[in-house]
Parts: structure tokens; C-alpha cells; sequence
């Protein structure tokens, strides 16, 4: 059954359609043909040149054609079988056709009398690049919009002619091309338009030249580039030109449009921005009331949503390379896959985006203009009405209002101005100005206990008297006020030391004060101050942390991500995705892998601290991000060995100690040990190179910092041996060569990364290596020995207990535990599982080894010891010491097991 809209046509809905189709009878055949099916560049191509055959010139026939293409996408969408994307695509290809030919015709007409343009540099034939700007470069003009066009061409030079005679300069000869060009295109004939140009996007706008070098454009973007621009360049796509000289414009252009930073300055240039247009449509709609209603500048606009979509583009797209799409609809999409913003309200958008864009092309329709204001007469208002398959007027407005209203809302949540009314209501304004007679004053309104405040304010002084803090632009201190004006009542509302909180902001404060963007994300968004404020005030590290790094203050913007349980597959998946975006590119590569690597450990981080994560999930968790962004290092260092012999390396990271055992803590090193299997005469050299290579990028300090450090002195023969062994040599090693303390190792010893049937053959020694029987006299002088020395070799020297290496401590029943497995695996082959330390701990207890109820005693001081532990680190102490009478009890229970295991 055809859709009810369809008569529209046949009825004058579009006054355009009913002039052109019946100013020749067989116009509407055209069209009937043409609208059987969606247009494509072979249709373009076609109907252009039977019109040519027919003996009409380019520029009528390509008029000709666009009023065909017009024609047929309003009898398709009007009919039903065209939905928004089609109409979009199809006048975006026909714009990239018509440019593409009148060009590539004008090229050959121009050269034949100026020859051709050669690069000074190059020597190389040099061509136009045509750059198309807006809804036209996103891929998504309407159906009567204006082109917004920029032109471009590689190097300076001049012309030649066949004999090599110079004629004119590369500038004048394309500036003679572009208007050429714009000509062909905008001229009004009888035959009406193909599109309306708008140049004023080029550098220097309408003052500028009309065509520029890549120099001229470098040197303009770096120097006077303004944030709109950043915007409109955003959009910017090469319609022509050689694919090499269109790479090296990117190149030129990328760096001024992303910036290598998270920045969210671009918020408040957007803002002023879209007030500078707004104002300018009040002004229009003050002088033209009847033009009041635009749906495309209005509030709650097109306008407003595709600022919404590129905000995050410009704050994001420089780290993240998926957020370069140039089209709102696939950006919005995106945004929505990374939970930058919520799925349902990227639906709500989009429907809104659809509903906008569909009545701007039926306002349009009506007699093809330019326009975006719903029309005064009621008759026609009605008829767009009826074109959108709405019964009437009102309920047209109301349907728009209901769009409009989501769309101003998402807006403001991301564009309002948030650096004013809040944090000046709530506290009394400190400012750099303040002696410390007025700092005082200040913290004590703000509510500082009374004990803290004269520390306060002298600490806030000295920092605001530091030579950093006094050489600051009065923009980025005033920005700085704006921030500690919003902190100091947060600090003061805190439920445990305030003064500590207070030195550790002001820490951070002074690292990143250079840094606008971090300041300005701050002042966007009060909900991320408050999270600052309480991760600094509950752990030093964190403030430390977030201090080295200020980049994962982005991180504290989203609950979601922040509360989110881990999907360590869609992690890896995100990590060779993201690392395929800079192949070659090992610096970047490095800083991809340490930029993912501190977001997921500050995320388990906040976590940690809201109370989410018991200490044993919160190192399994660690310990699985630690396993992906090995294997991931391995990989993509294998890439960077240009002498591989294989695509995927017979090589694998055995994991010891606190990964092994899953018991990873946030600054812990990964001891490993590197494994091959491949009897290629070039292997060995091959994986320690590959061996070598991974170190270096886990241990580099990259701007970026570190990722991890690196111990390999558990490889058999330690310091001595191998970097990297065979896997033959290994087995041959653990069987026959290895002391008691290397087995005691392998207790926690597992397949990390690389080769997954390296990884099984090593399980399977494992195993086989653990149930050895054993002189039970010698294993246990040796355990106790081995023990002695780590003692002597940590000595306490406080009266404070030492959680790890005091007597009683947790080295004891590690100890104890590997004690149990080495002695008694070979009746018990269950012992040798890698489960960790309680729950081997309760395993021996169920089997009758130990005694019970004192295994579940020690087992839980272990975790207490371990709780403790991970507090101490928080709070940033290097030794986790504590008072002994607070673990009186559990250090006895532990004594008392190991007087029970070892007699």
C-alpha cells in the first residue's frame, strides 16, 4: 500500500517540484524514472552525459541535473522511500560529482593555456584541493544549502608551458581556478544554480586570499587559528586532489583541530560561541518577527545539537582517534559505544536530529530556498505540516517543542556556565589578593576546624605566593580562584583530616595550574571537584597519583564508568583496536598503552575508596589489567621486529610472585620470566630482542610516565642466565638444576601472555615440578633458611610491627603455605593449584595437614595484614608498619601455625 504522503507531490506541497516538472512534459517521466530507485554517482554520470551528447554545455547541463536530483528526492523522501540518510548521502554526492567535474574541466581548459603548476620544491605537477566544509564535509547537506568550500593547493612555483617557458605562479594560476570554479557552480543562468559557494571559511575569511599554500595554511592555523575554526575544521574533507598531498594537509590540519590533550577550554569557546549566534538570531527575529521560529540556530536547534556532539570531538578527538568521524549522526553513535553519553539520551538526540532535519529539507522544499524558519502563512505552515505526516499546525509546533526541549536540555547540562552562582553562593570568595589575615577569615566561614586554619591559611598563602602561581596569565589565576572558592567548603565538609586534604589539593593545584584545560574541567564540572575532593582526602596516593597523572581527572566525570564492573574482553579489545590507530608509531603506542592502563587503575581506584572492592577482588582485578596490557605489549612489539620470521611469536611471560599469585597491588612490579618454543636458527636472538624491547616499553618514563617496572631475576641461573630460555632448556632446568626457593616460586607461578600452548606445557611442569618427592628433612631446613635470610635482609628497627617481614607477619605464611605444597603435593596434586594463600591455606586444613580452626585464624590475619597493607600504601607510606597491639591476636595466631607446621 503506497504511503498516504505521496499524493503531497501531485498535490503543490513543494511549489518548486510542480514549477520545474511542468515546465517541460517530459520532466515528470524523468523524475517517475529516476525515483524508482536511490541515485548514485552512476546515475549522475549518466544523465549528465546525455545532456552533454545532446549538446548543452557543462554548466547547463549540470543545472539541469541538480534540478532533476532536487526533484527526485522530494517525490522519494515525500513518497516514503527515502528516509534522511539517503537524502543527506545523495546531495552530498552529487556536490562532490559536480565539483569533481567542473574541475577536473576547468583544469584542462586553464592548462591549456598556462601550462601546468609546478611545486618549487617538489617538481611535482600540483593540484587544486578542493576542501568541502560543514554539513557538506560531515556528508550530510541538505537538499538547498550553500557549499561551504575552502581552496588549497601543496607548493608555491609557477606554471610551464611544453617548452618550459614560465607563465604565471602557482598562487595566481589556482586563484584564476577557484573563481573560476566558483562560477561554474554559483552563477545564475536560466537554468538556475547547481550550488551556492560560500568561502569565507578560508583563513582570513573573506579578507583572505581565495586560495592558499599548505605554508600559508600551516602558518595561519598556528598563529591565528580561533577556536571556531577548530570547529569548522572539524568538518573539513578533501573532495580533490592527489591522496598524497590531501595526507600531508591532514597532517597539517590534525594537530590544530585535536589537541594531544583532554581539552575541555574548548567547552567555554563553544559557549561564547553559540551565544554570539543566538544573540545574532534574537537580533535577526527582533527586526523580522515573522522569521522568529529557526529550527535549525533556534533554541533547542540543529545547531545545538551538533555543538553537543563536537564539544566532545574537540575536548577528545586528539587522544582518541574514533571521535574524528565527521558526521553529528555517526559521532553521536560513538558516543554512546564509549558511555561518554548515556545511550537513551543519544537515541533522544537522534530522533530529535531526524525530526529537525526532515522539516528543514520540507521547509526547504517548498520553493527550494535556503531557509530554516517555519513559515507565516498558515496554509503553508499546514502543508509543511502535512509533509512531515502530522494532521495539522499544532500538532506540528507541539511535536517540534517536545524535540526542542530535550535537545536545550542536554545542551545546557554540558554548555551552562558553571564557573559562576555555585561556588560563589557558597563560599566568601578567597582570592590571590588575601593576606593571610583574610585567608584566615575565610576558612573559618567556610567552616576549617578552628585547630586547622591558621596552617590553612599560611599554606594557602605560600601558594598563591609561589613564583608558579604569580606567573600565571590573570586568566588562569582568576580560574584558579574559581576552583579554590569551590574546594575549600568540600575540604572543610570532609569527615576526616581537612588540613592534609587542603595540602594535597594545593599540591595539585600548583602541577596542573599551567595546564588550563585541567582547571577548566574543573569548573565545568562540580560533580568531578567533589569526587577530587574525596579521593585526595582519603588517600595521599591518590592525590599523588592524580597528580603525576592529571589527565584521569576526566575519568572522575562519569559514575558510570567510575562504578562500572570490569569487561576485561571489551578492555583487550580496546586496546588493540586503539594501538592499531599509530602502527609504526612507537612512541604514541607507548603512551596509548600507559594512558589505558592508568584509566582502568584509577577507575578500580575509585572503587577501592568508595568501599566497592575487597582487597583479594581488587588484586584479581589488577592482576587481570596487567595480564592484557602484557599481552598487548607483546604483540605489538613482535610488530616492530623487522626481521620476524613468523606473524604470531612461539614465545610466552611466565608471571612469579604477586601477579603469578594474583595479588597484584596498585605499584607493584611484575617479576616474569620469558619462555620460546621454536626451533628457527634465528629464534633466540628474535625473542631476546622481543624480550629486550618488551622491557623497555613497559619500564620507559614517556610523557605519558611508566607502565610497569620490570624484575626478571627469578630466570633460571638469575642474573647469569638467559634473558629468554627455551622452553626444552627450562623444563630440563626446574627438573634437575633449580635450589628449594626457585620451587618455592613456582608455587605462584602461572601463564601470563604470549603462546597459549607454552602457557599449557608450563602448567603441565608446573605441576609435575610440585609433586617431586623431596628429602622432607632438607626441604625444611632449606624453607627455614631461605626464610632467615629475607628476615636479616629487612630488619626492623622501630618497635612498630612490620606487616610483611616481621616475625608473624605475611611472609610467614606464604611461606608456610609454599612449605605445605612442596611437602605434601605429591600425595595432595590439588595443593598445586594457583588459587592464592587463604584458600591454599584452608585447602590443608580440609585435607587433615594442619590444624583447622587455626588455618581459618591465620588465614584471616593474612587478610587482615593484607587490608592493613593496602590502607597504609593509600595514605602513600613506603612500610607498611603498624602499631602491634592492633594485630596482637592475628600476629599470634600466625606464630602459632608456623610453630605447628615446622615443630
Amino acid at each position: 500500500m503506497p504511503d498516504p504522503t505521496h499524493s503531497l507531490v501531485d498535490a503543490g506541497a513543494s511549489r518548486y517540484f510542480t514549477r520545474w516538472t511542468q515546465a517541460d512534459a517530459a520532466r515528470p517521466a524523468l523524475v517517475a524514472e529516476a525515483a524508482a530507485r536511490p541515485m548514485d554517482r552512476a546515475f549522475f554520470e549518466r544523465r549528465l552525459q546525455a545532456d552533454l551528447d545532446a549538446g548543452l554545455a557543462l554548466n547547463a547541463a549540470m543545472r539541469r541535473l541538480r534540478n532533476l536530483v532536487v526533484c527526485t528526492l522530494i517525490e522519494r523522501d515525500l513518497s516514503g522511500r527515502a528516509d534522511l540518510a539517503e537524502v543527506v548521502a545523495t546531495m552530498t554526492e552529487f556536490a562532490d560529482f559536480a565539483v569533481q567535474a567542473h574541475l577536473a574541466a576547468l583544469m584542462e581548459e586553464q592548462g591549456a593555456l598556462y601550462g601546468v603548476p609546478i611545486g618549487e620544491e617538489s617538481g611535482r605537477p600540483q593540484q587544486m584541493i578542493v576542501l568541502g566544509m560543514g554539513k557538506l564535509g560531515g556528508g550530510e547537506l541538505n537538499v538547498s544549502s550553500d557549499i561551504d568550500l575552502i581552496f588549497v593547493y601543496p607548493e608555491d612555483g609557477d606554471t610551464r608551458v611544453g617548452d618550459g617557458q614560465k607563465q604565471l605562479s602557482n598562487h595566481e594560476f589556482f586563484v584564476r581556478l577557484g573563481k573560476k570554479l566558483i562560477g561554474a557552480l554559483s552563477e545564475i543562468t536560466e537554468d538556475g544554480f547547481t550550488f551556492r559557494v560560500d568561502m569565507a571559511l578560508r583563513p582570513n575569511g573573506n579578507s583572505g586570499p581565495l586560495v592558499a599554500s599548505f605554508n600559508m595554511v600551516e602558518e595561519y592555523l598556528v598563529r591565528q587559528g580561533r577556536e571556531w575554526e577548530r570547529y569548522a575544521w572539524t568538518k573539513a574533507r578533501a573532495l580533490t586532489g592527489d591522496a598524497q598531498d590531501i595526507a600531508a594537509l591532514e597532517n597539517i590540519s590534525r594537530p590544530f583541530i585535536f589537541r594531544r590533550y583532554l581539552d575541555y577550554g574548548s567547552i567555554d569557546a563553544l559557549r561564547s560561541m553559540h551565544g554570539q549566534i543566538r544573540a545574532e538570531v534574537k537580533r535577526q527575529e527582533a527586526l523580522h518577527p515573522d522569521r522568529s521560529n529557526n529550527v535549525k540556530l533556534g533554541r533547542g536547534g540543529i545547531r545545538e545539537i551538533e555543538f553537543t556532539s563536537q564539544v566532545f570531538q574537540l575536548i577528545r578527538g586528539g587522544r582518541d582517534p574514533e571521535l574524528r568521524d565527521r558526521s553529528t549522526r555517526t559521532t553521536l553513535r560513538t558516543l554512546a559505544a564509549k558511555n561518554l553519553l548515556a545511550p537513551e539520551v543519544v537515541d533522544q538526540l537522534l530522533a530529535a536530529y531526524t525530526f529537525l532535519r526532515d522539516l528543514e529539507h520540507r521547509l526547504q522544499y517548498l520553493e527550494d530556498a535556503q531557509t530554516h524558519t517555519l513559515p507565516v502563512s498558515a496554509e503553508d505552515l499546514l502543508t509543511v505540516a502535512n509533509m512531515m505526516g502530522l494532521a495539522d499546525s499544532d500538532a506540528l509546533l507541539h511535536t517540534l517543542e517536545a524535540h526542542r526541549r530535550i535537545v536545550a536540555a542536554q545542551f545546557d547540562e554540558i554548555f551552562n556556565d558553571k564557573q559562576s552562582g555555585e561556588a560563589e553562593a557558597e563560599t566568601p570568595g578567597v582570592s590571590d589578593s588575601d593576606g593571610l589575615e583574610g585567608l584566615t577569615d575565610a576558612l573559618r566561614l567556610v567552616g576549617f576546624p578552628e585547630a586547622d586554619i591558621a596552617e590553612g591559611a599560611k599554606r594557602l598563602h605560600l601558594t598563591w605566593q609561589s613564583p608558579r602561581m604569580q606567573s600565571l596569565p590573570e586568566a588562569s589565576r582568576n580560574r584558579l580562584n574559581t576552583v579554590i572558592n569551590a574546594a575549600l567548603p568540600l575540604i572543610a565538609a570532609l569527615n576526616y583530616d581537612q588540613l592534609p586534604a587542603l595540602g594535597r589539593l594545593l599540591d595539585f593545584l600548583e602541577a596542573i595550574a599551567r595546564r588550563a584545560a585541567y582547571l577548566a574541567l574543573l569548573t565545568e564540572y562540580p560533580h568531578a571537584m567533589r569526587r577530587l575532593i574525596r579521593m585526595i582526602g582519603a588517600s595521599g596516593w591518590a592525590a599523588t597519583y592524580l597528580t603525576q597523572h592529571p589527565i584521569l581527572l576526566d575519568e572522575l566525570l562519569d559514575d558510570r564508568n567510575l562504578k562500572a564492573d570490569s569487561d576485561w574482553k571489551a578492555f583487550a579489545e580496546n586496546c588493540r583496536r586503539q594501538l592499531d590507530t599509530a602502527p609504526g608509531d612507537t612512541e604514541r603506542q607507548m603512551d596509548i598503552l600507559r594512558e589505558l592502563h592508568h584509566a582502568e587503575l584509577f577507575r578500580l581506584l575509585a572503587q577501592d575508596l568508595e568501599g566497592d572492592l575487597s582487597v583479594e577482588k581488587l588484586a584479581d582485578e589488577l592482576s587481570a589489567l596487567a595480564d592484557i596490557l602484557v599481552e598487548a605489549t607483546i604483540n605489538a612489539v613482535w610488530q616492530t621486529i623487522t626481521q620476524r620470521h613468523r606473524e604470531v611469536p612461539q614465545f610466552a611471560v611466565i608471571a612469579y610472585g604477586k601477579l603469578g599469585g594474583k595479588e597484584l597491588g596498585y605499584v607493584s612490579d611484575l617479576d616474569v620470566v620469558f619462555l620460546y618454543d621454536d626451533d628457527d636458527q634465528e629464534a633466540p636472538a628474535l625473542y631476546a630482542k622481543l624480550a629486550q624491547r618488551f622491557i623497555t616499553w613497559m619500564t620507559s618514563h614517556t610523557p605519558a610516565g611508566t607502565l610497569f617496572d620490570i624484575d626478571i631475576a627469578l630466570r633460571p641461573d638469575g642474573a647469569s642466565g638467559l634473558l629468554v630460555s627455551p622452553l626444552s632448556a627450562f623444563e630440563k632446568y626446574q627438573l634437575n638444576s633449580a635450589w628449594i626457593w626457585e620451587h618455592q616460586a613456582l608455587t605462584r607461578a602461572r601463564f601470563c601472555a604470549g603462546d597459549a600452548s607454552i602457557g599449557e606445557r608450563f602448567e603441565a611442569l608446573r605441576e609435575r615440578v610440585l609433586r617431586l618427592p623431596r628429602d622432607y628433612g632438607k626441604l625444611e631446613e632449606e624453607v627455614l633458611s631461605m626464610r632467615r635470610r629475607m628476615r636479616d635482609a629487612h630488619p626492623n628497627r622501630t618497635t612498630m610491627f612490620d606487616l610483611k617481614h616481621d616475625e608473624g607477619g605475611m611472609i610467614d605464611v606464604e611461606f608456610m603455605v609454599q612449605y605445605l605444597v612442596l611437602r605434601y603435593a605429591p600425595e595432595h596434586p590439588e595443593l598445586t593449584g594457583d588459587i592464592g594463600n587463604i584458600a591454599l591455606l584452608k585447602l590443608a586444613a580440609r585435607l587433615g595437614l594442619i590444624d583447622a580452626p587455626l588455618a581459618d585464624e591465620a588465614a584471616n590475619a593474612y587478610r587482615i595484614f593484607r587490608k592493613l597493607q593496602h590502607q597504609i600504601r593509600l595514605q602513600g607510606s613506603e612500610r607498611a608498619h603498624i602499631d602491634a597491639e592492633r594485630v596482637e591476636h592475628e600476629r599470634a595466631c600466625v606464630i602459632r601455625l608456623w610453630e605447628l607446621v615446622f615443630g
